[in-house]
């Protein structure tokens, strides 16, 4: 691993074990950073009083002065300083404490080597990026709405800029919850036609008595309760671009008007014997297979053929791991701002649970999970137990066969308490498997170990002195 940004930071380490001082120096030292140690607290404040240092990596459990006590030296005396706690106690509400207190991330031993090297060079980043003027750039933001940095949203950004030069229309397919609406948005910002409306009509979300009256407006005395003319969505958008959400939703009748739209560009009102010239770009999309729909004769080919000119796939989250980090932190920035909270971190724990979930939903999923956990937090730090998912949705590249679904009484159940006991039991299973042995049985659920000591520890599996003595 190379560092880059800033190879000669200044970091101090801080620890009563010289086996662990000694293992930091020399991961550090080799990384490229000039590095120094204190053998405990009282030493590491009197370092801290004499010299300036970008970053501490300092345990917790130290006599007579702990690393608690550094962190608050430390943060008095350079407000600027990293912290990073250290601890062969994982708890709760050590890191916790330690996060209101101002440290930057919290690791309890044994750690991942590259993990800590990674987040290091990550703050060490951060601190530069934040300390250097401000430059305008667009960052991980395309097109002023869609976020990702993977190569597979590269090439959902190529394919929109291809698109988009042109006035043909398109159809874009994906799970629910990946953003198709915001790829429209961005087609229709890159066009020629962004200076003009944009509509989006939710063909799924309309009941179906209203949905053609909605798209292609009425004339006045054309039913019960049409009191004068009005206008349809499809007008609206005269000379922009209508966005179909949910096409696949929409019924035989809607359909063939749909297909005149796309062929004839012209509507006909409700109630109105005149046609209506229209010059609007259709974007449609859907999560449904519309070829197979096709097929049952459920959706009309020529209509098929007449959206799908330009096809554009949406990935799913899971196909885009490199981006969870990146969304997460984008939405708790945004949270954090409307909640009026000063969270600014996801802890390491909780990526490590969101980094190994699948989102059966989506971005849209973990928008929602990171707005859940800032609303509940009461630190400085979002932590694991904010979150509700179920860590069994992790990414397998072998999949068993799906347990079956229990079965929800008439009277409701408790979901948190069956998910809890359903992880503790499979903790259980999987420590039973390996004899024991903490480091496989992490391997075997498919999460790191430092997340596995966590949720033992969380469901009283485990005592912090079993786990400090444990060798995995």
């Amino acid at each position: 691993m190379t560092v880059e940004g800033n190879p000669a930071a200044k970091i101090l380490v801080v620890d009563d074990e010289s086996s662990m001082r000694e293992l930091l120096s020399l991961l550090l030292t080799k990384e490229g950073y000039d590095v120094q140690c204190a053998e405990n607290g009282r030493r590491a404040i009197e370092i801290l009083q004499k010299g300036q240092f970008e970053l501490v990596v300092t345990d917790i459990r130290m006599q007579p002065v702990n690393g608690l006590e550094v962190l608050k030296q430390c943060k008095a005396i350079s407000p600027r300083t990293i912290v990073i706690m250290i601890s062969a106690f994982a708890s709760t509400e050590l890191a916790v404490e330690a996060m209101n207190e101002g440290a930057y991330d919290y690791f309890p031993k044994p750690f991942n080597k590259d993990e800590i090297l990674s987040v290091i060079a990550h703050a060490l980043q951060q601190r530069d990026t934040e300390e250097a003027p401000r430059e305008d750039r667009e960052g991980p933001l395309y097109f002023g709405c869609l976020i990702g940095e993977s190569p597979p949203m590269h090439r959902v950004y190529e394919l929109i800029q291809r698109v988009a030069k042109t006035t043909s229309n398109v159809l874009l397919t994906g799970e629910s919850g990946t953003g198709k609406e915001l790829v429209a948005k961005a087609i229709h910002r890159q066009s020629a036609r962004h200076d003009q409306p944009f509509i989006a009509v939710n063909c799924g979300g309309v009941p179906e008595n209203l949905i053609e009256s909605e798209l292609f407006g009425y004339r006045k005395g054309a039913f019960t309760g049409a009191a004068s003319n009005r206008k349809g969505l499809v007008e609206a958008a005269q000379g922009g671009t209508l966005f179909l959400d949910e096409i696949g939703e929409l019924s035989q009748v809607l359909q063939v008007k749909l297909l005149r739209l796309a062929q004839e560009k012209t509507i006909r009102m409700i109630g109105d014997t005149a046609d209506i010239d229209v010059d609007v770009r259709i974007i449609s999309a859907t999560n449904r297979d519309l070829e197979q729909m096709v097929v049952e004769k459920t959706f009309r080919e020529d209509l098929y053929y007449r959206l799908n000119v330009l096809p554009i796939r949406i990935p799913a989250l899971r196909e885009r791991p490199g981006d969870i980090v990146l969304l997460a932190q984008y939405f708790l920035s945004k949270f954090a701002r409307e909640f009026g909270k000063d969270i600014r971190k996801i802890s390491s724990y909780a990526l490590d649970i969101l980094c190994n979930y699948e989102f059966p939903g989506n971005v849209r999923e973990l928008e929602h999970i990171i707005e859940r956990g800032v609303a509940m937090e009461s630190s400085r730090i979002i932590l694991p137990d904010s979150f509700t998912i179920s860590v069994y949705k992790r990414k397998q590249q072998d999949r068993g066969p799906a347990a079956d679904l229990v079965e929800i009484p008439a009277q409701g159940f408790d979901l948190d308490r069956y998910l809890a006991d359903a992880e503790k039991r499979m903790l259980l299973q999987a420590l039973q498997q390996t004899n024991g042995a903490k480091l496989k049985a992490a391997q075997l659920l498919g999460i790191t170990f430092r997340s596995f000591r966590y949720r033992l520890l969380k469901y009283g599996l485990a005592t912090e002195d079993e786990l400090r003595n444990s060798d995995g």
